[in-house]
């Protein structure tokens, strides 16, 4: 590559308008994927969720048509039309221009869960075509958009009036751009839990529901009068609560908090943050609150009421716990967040606020409740007595084998010690594990075989989990410890490398490997797929080999018929790769190991009820279930053949 290349003022690239949101969708939506699709009707259903928190609207319908388009509309206020100081309608400033929006002041909305004016530009930009009809003043009004252009002829700057409407609101159709998502078609389950759940967070908002597209034909009338404590509820279902659940609410400086609550009789902490009614995935400042306010106070009682003596170190936040459901709730005027998509709040008066309230209500409720805070203790004491019985078999289990680099056979570690330019492959097989250490850059690539299937940590007890080889050759190979349910021995800034892989033949065998070690990474490091951290390499199931021409493996089924198709009445040999060890070194690095030409999967978890949810039922030990399961989705099975 030339290297004397003038870098002057002519360098620099100006996008325009909406250019950058199409040239860097991922900057703005998180990624092109099905959950990047689904983030769009997100954004628009935001905007009217805010438009009930202002006070204005109490019913949205969200369509997925049969077209494959959506359609939000809302009874709100309507978005303004009138003219803007830009010299155009308003309407087309806020879908045609970046940061515009009336969420800036907290005038117009109090508290908003949008991306402060990026949303409405973003989905337009990133849409085929959208159109919007806004009610209001009596008249109906449209634009229209084709890619985030407009392509609706104003009058003076105004838009035109296409109808005359009864009521006020905003209704938006559009349909996703298929050459920069890599698939169109909305996830249902997705958005229907996503809609479920917004209307938990807001209790006297409907929403309905409708799918129109073939196949999938539903409706559903969303509306949770109870709020979080149905929530709560809906997330214990299938558990046995020690006690009713706990609802309390307060706030300060136009910052509000809703807590619920309720422990079940299970070894587990499933706790949801939400900031404006977005879901925090990595939590954050009112989660920190909300759990180092809770400890402190149970502490406190457990010594008030001589549970901990003198001598008794205090329960650790994993004891007190365990067992806990809870959601925490907070509406703030002006919230920071860590990255575009709202996974982790930022804001330091959000841990003071929700500290304050937590500990001033649940002391006034456990002063009133002496039973349900007994129940609460006894969680506490069971689980801070397994906890330092499970840390003496795990140093006992974990100091019986230490695994040095290179000295065994099993790990072939990488060179370099800069973890954020390393990564380790988890290869299934002796003979997979072999030709990858032939094929692999040993400068920033380990290798760590495993043994066929690892066990199911779902339905192992954690003697069986520390126990077992695999595992533990992983735990040390990562360097960052495990969490678990009693404890949490797990530090992600000691991870050795940036990159984790599973490597798997791609069949069913493969596909079960896989699905072993995320439950693993999932229920005992969960930081790893939450920081990005994981991902499941894309070997080729067939390598095309024509008379004339090129060499070219193919990753799919469909790769194949493409082929087949391109290459009509020509002749080829077509191989298939029935496992990794088929490859050999050279195969291996050109389609799996090289990173300027291999195909890897990130993993990452978008809605953490429903992962806690699934993995439950597909790896857990009730078997009726998931039969039913299995049997209504038998027929989207990919079966290898």
């Amino acid at each position: 590559m030339a290297q004397n290349q003038e870098y002057n003022a002519s360098s620099i690239t100006v996008l325009e308008g909406l250019e950058a949101v199409r040239m860097r969708p991922g900057m703005y939506i998180g990624s092109v994927s099905t959950r990047g699709l689904n983030h769009l009707i997100y954004e628009i259903v935001d905007n009217a969720v805010d438009e009930h928190l202002a006070g204005f609207c109490t019913e949205v319908r969200v369509t997925l048509e049969e077209d494959g388009s959506a359609t939000i509309d809302d009874n709100g206020r309507g978005i303004p039309v009138e003219m803007h100081e830009m010299g155009v309608s308003a309407e087309r400033v806020v879908f045609t221009t970046l940061h515009a929006g009336g969420k800036f002041d907290n005038t117009v909305y109090k508290t908003s869960g949008g991306l402060h004016g990026v949303g409405s530009s973003v989905v337009n930009a990133l849409a085929k075509q959208m159109t919007v009809r806004v009610r209001k003043d009596g008249n109906v009004y449209e634009d229209t958009y084709e890619r985030g252009v407009p392509t609706t002829k104003l009058v003076k700057g105004l838009l035109p009036v296409v109808g005359k409407a009864k009521n006020s609101g905003t209704w938006v159709n559009f349909t996703p751009d298929d050459t920069i998502f890599d698939k169109t078609r909305f996830k249902e389950d997705d958005i229907k839990s996503r809609l479920h759940e917004t209307c938990y967070l807001n209790p006297n908002l409907t929403i309905l529901y409708e799918d129109k597209r073939k196949g999938t034909e539903e409706k559903i009338k969303f509306h949770e009068p109870d709020g979080l404590i149905g929530f709560v509820k809906e997330m214990n279902k299938s558990s046995q609560p020690v006690h009713d659940v706990v609802y309390f609410k307060g706030g300060a400086d136009n910052i509000e908090v809703e807590i619920a609550f309720q422990y079940v009789n299970e070894f587990k902490e499933d706790i949801l943050g939400f900031c404006n009614c977005i879901y925090n995935a990595e939590g954050g400042t009112h989660i920190t609150g909300f759990k180092s306010m809770f400890t402190n106070v149970i502490n406190n009682y457990a010594r008030e009421l001589n549970i901990l003596k003198d001598k008794d170190a205090n329960f650790t936040g994993a004891d007190v716990r365990n067992g806990m459901t809870a959601v925490v709730s907070l509406k703030h005027p002006d919230p920071r967040f860590e990255g575009q998509t709202k996974t982790k709040l930022d804001n330091q008066d959000a841990a003071k606020i929700v500290s304050k309230v937590t500990g001033d209500e649940i002391t006034r409720y456990f002063d009133r409740n002496l039973e349900v805070l007994k129940g609460v203790i006894a969680c506490a004491e069971k689980s801070a007595k397994i906890r330092k019985s499970e840390e003496k078999a795990k140093t006992n289990l974990l100091s019986k084998q230490k695994y040095s680099f290179d000295s065994n056979g099993k790990l072939a570690n990488c060179i370099s010690k800069e973890a954020e330019k390393c990564e380790i492959f988890i290869v299934e097989g002796d003979s997979a594990g072999g030709s990858a250490k032939m094929a692999r850059d040993r400068m920033y690539q380990a290798i760590l075989p495993i043994r066929g299937k690892i066990l199911n940590v779902e339905k192992a007890s954690m003697d069986k989990v520390l126990a077992n080889q695999e595992i533990k050759a992983m735990i040390n190979a990562f360097g960052c410890g495990f969490s678990e349910g009693y404890g949490n021995d797990f530090d992600i800034s000691k991870l050795k490398y940036d990159k984790i892989i599973i490597m798997a033949d791609a069949d069913v065998d493969g596909a079960h490997i896989a699905t072993l070690l995320l439950t693993l990474f999932y229920r005992f490091m969960p930081e790893l797929i939450l920081q990005g951290h994981v991902y499941i390499a894309m070997p080729p199931l067939y390598k095309a080999i024509p008379k004339k021409g090129k060499e070219e493996y193919l990753y799919d089924d469909k790769a194949l018929a493409a082929y087949r198709k391109k290459h009509d009445g020509s002749s080829f040999t077509l191989q298939r790769y029935k496992g990794l060890g088929e490859m050999d070194a050279e195969q291996l690095w050109e389609t799996t190991l090289d990173p300027n030409a291999r195909m890897l999967k990130s993993v990452a978890i978008e809605d953490a009820r429903q992962a806690s949810a699934m993995t439950e039922l597909l790896m857990g030990t009730d078997v009726p279930p998931r039969r039913a399961f299995i049997h209504e989705f038998a027929t989207e099975a990919e079966i290898d053949t």
